[in-house]
């Protein structure tokens, strides 16, 4: 048997939004397998949300081919929503509604199964707040309910736009940890974002984006091995205090140890680095990310 059959294919995928002279995606080509978190990586404007506006049928009138679930966009109708979950970059419910109203009444719109509203308010920290009134959120109480939103139907494609945006750190850990659950029970995610950490840390692939072009896509692990500088740090103490030097891993090695030690100062600690992510992107990119 081969490969399964993507859960997204696009191929030379252009738009151009009306009254625009340029293209704000240029023939980009990608596949996003079943249960694979797939990172689409750039500064904003780069073409991130256009391109997932394209692929949750907010945005028609594309050129190229986009199909998901191996269907082509055009051909789904209302259906296509209950196989989808979105989680957009900036709060989206009804503020004059408590949380549970607002997951209710999306609930509602639904024809499968449904989430428990409670159990999903549990996963992020609301369920205190459940009866809470939505103009009393914080943006990130908002963002936390945007997520499991998406949840609600049970999807077997989530996409997520900055779904860490917002957040403080330990409820980034909580949203992080849920979106890799997803993965494990088979969900397909597509996550679209600039912080390079969050997509080091979730993707199993990336797509870098820069000026609607995607210049690479592979495994974060593979890109950090490709394109950045293996190198080893040490930090050394001596008579000016704690110092730290940096070597390429090539060049480590007992002869470097001793000529180190040789200026008078001891070894307190040795690190292996590697490029981060952010350091790669702009490396294949030219550019940085805002």
């Amino acid at each position: 048997m081969g490969d399964p059959a993507p859960v997204i294919d696009v191929d030379d995928l252009s738009y151009r939004y009306p009254g625009r002279d340029e293209d704000a995606v240029r023939g980009v080509s990608f596949q996003v397998a079943p249960g694979e978190i797939f990172g689409f990586l750039g500064p904003s404007g780069a073409g991130k949300s256009t391109t997932q506006k394209v692929l949750i049928k907010l945005l028609t009138g594309y050129r190229g081919r986009a199909q998901v679930f191996g269907r082509d966009l055009s051909s789904w109708g209302d259906d296509f929503y209950e196989r989808v979950g979105v989680s957009f970059e900036l709060p989206a419910s009804y503020r004059k509604l408590t949380a549970r109203e607002n997951l209710a009444l999306f609930a509602s719109l639904y024809s499968g199964e449904v989430e428990p509203i409670d159990a999903l308010l549990e996963m992020v920290g609301l369920r205190e707040a459940a009866d809470q009134r939505v103009s009393e959120f914080s943006k990130g109480m908002q963002m936390r309910l945007n997520f499991v939103r998406a949840l609600l139907n049970r999807p077997e494609l989530l996409f997520l736009d900055e779904p860490t945006g917002g957040l403080d750190p330990g409820n980034a850990v909580r949203i992080k940890a849920l979106i890799r659950e997803r993965r494990a029970a088979g969900t397909t995610v597509f996550l679209t974002t600039h912080d390079m950490t969050v997509a080091d840390e979730l993707c199993d692939r990336v797509a870098f984006i820069i000026d609607g072009e995607l210049p690479v896509i592979d495994a974060p692990r593979k890109l950090k091995l490709a394109h950045g500088e293996r190198r080893v740090r040490v930090e050394l103490r001596g008579a000016d205090g704690l110092t730290s030097e940096t070597l390429p891993l090539a060049d480590f090695d007992e002869g470097a140890l001793a000529e180190l030690r040789g200026r008078g100062r001891e070894i307190e600690t040795i690190h292996s680095e590697e490029a981060s992510l952010e350091q790669v992107f702009l490396a294949v990119t030219g550019r940085g990310l805002h």
